[in-house]
């Protein structure tokens, strides 16, 4: 390692790291404590939109110091990929020096993507939820359905998973990966409904759409369940929102962002971001007949609190590749 080299992680040494998910769940709480202190620096993400739709490009940049971490990421998200048979999400990351602002290693952003957003979930149910939650609904069985899953079995006593996709054979091989690698009793169901009612945990994990599609109804959510919104409001009709007593978000300038550019307008008010529950400023779950609710945006902090664990593992493992500057 010199200053004139800098470390390329591809997406398979960024995976072969194997970095425990209970050491990503811990990153992130540690940097929304920071957040919520006031100590992290990060901009709204700007972002681009080629061809239009609900396509996006974004610049996630973050400063935690703290963590001695600072970069940013440019990731994409584009819906039709699926029917061409690439991943919905892609990009890379950059993480900088903070002493010198030297770039120290570039590396691929899908699993980092991944975990982080289970994790940030995991660390919003630490605060939101039951502790004896048991029971999880997932709507999408794609990436985010499985790392949410795998970040709340880490904090949670989770025996079944309700599993529901558009198309069926997507939810069966969900279905065979979660069963084998977690231990989850998974039970594939036919409709939307199934994976809400009576579940303790509800993660909608589909894709994000400017134009919610409101399949989730008043009167599903369990009295005391919480929910998780990795795709935004899409899933949700706005009377099953207004059920909730908390409805929270990871970053509350953000939300209003993505408000003004025609999301969430139809959501309940914020009681509070990830950061005010880590730090204590505002209330978790007060009783037990609560339903929560957070829509996480995803921020560049998550990201920036997984990389240095990346970076210095790869350091120890001499892993990757050393490109010249």
């Amino acid at each position: 390692m010199s200053e004139d080299q800098l470390l390329y992680l591809s997406q398979a040494d960024v995976e072969a790291l194997e970095v425990p998910m209970a050491r990503i769940i811990e990153a992130v709480e540690t940097a929304f404590r920071e957040k919520g202190e006031g100590r992290v620096e990060m901009p709204p993400k700007p972002g681009i939109h080629p061809g239009g739709g609900d396509n996006f490009i974004h610049a996630m940049p973050a400063y935690i110091p703290a963590l001695s971490s600072a970069g940013v990421k440019w990731v994409s998200g584009f819906p039709g990929n699926q029917a061409r048979g690439l991943p919905y999400i892609t990009g890379l990351l950059i993480f900088n020096d903070v002493e010198t602002g030297i770039p120290l290693a570039v590396m691929d952003c899908i699993w980092i993507t991944a975990k982080r957003t289970g994790a940030a979930s995991a660390v919003a149910a630490k605060y939101l939820a039951r502790p004896e939650s048991s029971v999880v609904g997932v709507l999408g069985c794609g990436v985010q359905g499985r790392t949410n899953v795998e970040a709340l079995n880490v904090l949670f006593p989770l025996e079944r998973v309700m599993a529901y996709d558009l198309r069926a054979e997507a939810a069966a091989e969900y279905a065979k990966d979660v069963e084998s690698e977690l231990g989850l009793e998974v039970v594939v169901v036919d409709t939307p409904r199934e994976a809400v009612a009576g579940c303790d945990l509800v993660v909608t994990a589909g894709p994000i759409l400017k134009e919610p599609h409101r399949t989730i109804q008043a009167g599903w959510l369990a009295e005391g369940a919480f929910a998780s919104l990795v795709d935004f409001d899409s899933y949700w009709h706005p009377a099953a929102m207004k059920e909730v007593a908390k409805f929270c978000t990871d970053d509350r300038a953000q939300l209003q962002y993505y408000k003004s550019a025609g999301y969430f307008q139809e959501i309940p008010p914020v009681h509070a971001d990830l950061g005010e529950l880590v730090t204590g400023k505002r209330p978790g779950r007060e009783t037990p007949e609560e339903r929560t609710m957070t829509a996480n945006l995803g921020l560049a902090l998550d990201d920036m609190a997984v990389a240095p664990l990346l970076y210095e593992q790869a350091i120890e493992e001499g892993l990757g590749t050393w490109l010249p500057l």
